[in-house]
């Protein structure tokens, strides 16, 4: 596992403007098999040491098992903002994956789509900001959180 230079300072930028960090993940080799749940779990628990990250959030089924929790559907989400008091109209989804912008969606989140350029699909729908890297959503975000917060100090 390695953890990219930037991702520290860029998490540590979004909690320093009060952001709620969660890590919404799919994990379907549990379920194939090819890898133990318990390593998965040591993985998220040296990332939470490492990052300033609030939890996770985690599926360890596959496609086949047609659950809820499974991006892209926003079951995981959901149970997170259930949890936490979180106000999903006022979250963002950040993903590299085109389930991670659909599960955000579908929670009614705004989307960030860091578009790596994988030999895969993207999202169905556009996403609300494309960027290269994470500190590229972090800015995006922090610009979008600041303009809406300027916005409604003026309505009040």
């Amino acid at each position: 596992m390695q953890v990219l230079p930037e991702t520290h300072d860029a998490l540590s930028e979004l909690r320093e403007e009060g952001f709620l960090l969660y890590v919404v993940t799919n994990q379907p080799d549990v379920a194939r098999g090819t890898q133990r749940r318990s390593l998965v779990e040591a993985m998220h628990t040296a990332l939470r040491e490492a990052l300033p990250l609030d939890g996770f959030y985690v599926c360890y089924h596959d496609d086949a098992n047609a659950c809820e929790c499974r991006k892209p559907k926003p079951g995981l989400l959901l149970t997170a903002a259930e949890e936490h008091g979180i106000f999903l109209p006022a979250s963002y989804m950040i993903g590299d994956r085109w389930r991670d912008v659909e599960a955000g969606q579908r929670a009614g989140c705004r989307t960030v789509w860091i578009d790596r350029g994988y030999a895969e699909r993207g999202p169905s729908v556009p996403a609300d900001a494309t960027v290269r890297s994470l500190a590229g959503a972090v800015a995006w975000i922090l610009k979008k959180s600041r303009k809406d917060r300027s916005k409604n100090e003026l309505t009040l």
